[in-house]
């Protein structure tokens, strides 16, 4: 079977969703399938090669936004004589459907998160930003891909709540490569040290942690934050930067990107606890991660967290900083709420993938 698959970003891009659709795609070449991504190009990143049997094309174009408008000629020739197409919300997904619909091919998109009227509330985007982002979500929900895929239930029970049919809607969690965390060890410094890492995206809840982190900051001075994140997009980051200027964090902080995938994981078992003040998560790859990693974890409870976070944890009382705060200082005392360890293999996700794109065919 040929397998097309259409993506913001892809290896040796770093993230979860990057890893997880690296996996997949390696995953399905082994079962025997023949695997093509096209996806966005970097400067120093080859437009055709090969990676681990996986063919991969790339479009001359960094912005996810030129993608989703240049993309389509490349798409429909692509798409000749694929048997079944895999996509993601939100830019690769509409010229992958638009594609998808004019070779007759069938399409799965995975739908990380729905939003919705959530749009409204998040910081760093304005007004008409808002407005453009969530009708675009509306128009994703309105398109007959042949099945979408929730990572979570919270997220297929949005996507039920914005009109998808439920028949369509496949449940797959998911997956992580729990050999990656092999070797590194929960190890703690003396100094109280809480740790943020992942995207720069709005929901994420930074707009929370930095105003928090002034006030534990003024109460423990000897306290640390170890904040890693992208530089990209560099309007959120200098957002972010200016921020961590106005609550005078400099001293309080120590601000890295740019890392390995190994570097991360060693930094994040370092750490005495992991934030994720999000708004909103779909799976949430920083509160799994952290888990495995035997990190205790601060969450906001919304969204798909309920359904990953185990081990020892806090969860805010509110999504304000007063309540990200309330939780430090308690951290800070070890006054942990723990439960029984939940696992996400990839190897389940792989199976629950390859059974679901082979049984629509």
């Amino acid at each position: 079977m040929k397998i097309l698959v259409v993506l913001e970003s892809y290896y040796p891009n770093i993230g979860g969703v990057e890893e997880l659709f690296q996996s997949l795609c390696e995953g399905l070449v082994r079962h025997g399938h023949a695997v093509t991504v096209f996806t966005t190009h970097e400067p120093s990143q080859h437009a055709h090669t090969f990676v681990n049997g996986v063919e991969v094309r790339r479009l001359r174009f960094r912005s996810r936004y030129g993608f989703s408008l240049f993309s389509l000629p490349t798409l429909c020739r692509l798409s000749i004589d694929c048997d079944v197409m895999l996509t993601t919300s939100y830019n690769a997904a509409l010229p992958a459907w638009v594609a998808a619909r004019w070779r007759h091919k069938k399409i799965v998109v995975t739908f990380h998160e729905v939003w919705g009227d959530l749009w409204f509330s998040l910081p760093f985007m304005g007004r008409i930003r808002k407005y453009g982002h969530s009708l675009f979500e509306r128009l994703l929900l309105r398109l007959p891909f042949d099945r979408f895929v929730a990572p979570s239930l919270a997220t297929a029970h949005r996507l039920k709540a914005y009109g998808v049919e439920p028949t369509r809607i496949a449940h797959i969690y998911n997956g992580v490569d729990y050999a990656a965390f092999e070797g590194h060890t929960h190890s703690p410094p003396e100094v109280f040290t809480y740790c943020y890492f992942g995207r720069l995206g709005i929901s994420k809840g930074l707009d929370i942690l930095l105003p928090a982190a002034s006030r534990f900051a003024m109460r423990y001075p000897e306290s640390r934050l170890d904040l890693i994140v992208p530089t990209k997009p560099a309007g959120q980051f200098k957002k972010i930067t200016k921020l961590i200027r106005r609550y005078n964090l400099t001293p309080h902080l120590r601000l890295r990107h740019n890392l390995s995938r190994s570097a991360i994981l060693h930094a994040v078992s370092q750490a005495h606890c992991v934030v994720i003040p999000s708004y909103s998560e779909g799976f949430c790859f920083a509160a799994v991660e952290a888990v495995a990693l035997g990190v205790p974890v601060i969450v906001s409870n919304r969204g798909a967290l309920p359904e990953v976070v185990s081990g020892k944890h806090l969860v805010m009382t509110d999504l304000t900083p007063d309540a990200l705060y309330d939780a430090l200082v308690q951290a800070m005392r070890g006054a942990w709420s723990s439960t029984p360890i939940k696992r996400f293999p990839m190897e389940n996700t792989l199976e629950e993938y390859r059974r679901l794109i082979e049984g629509m065919l």
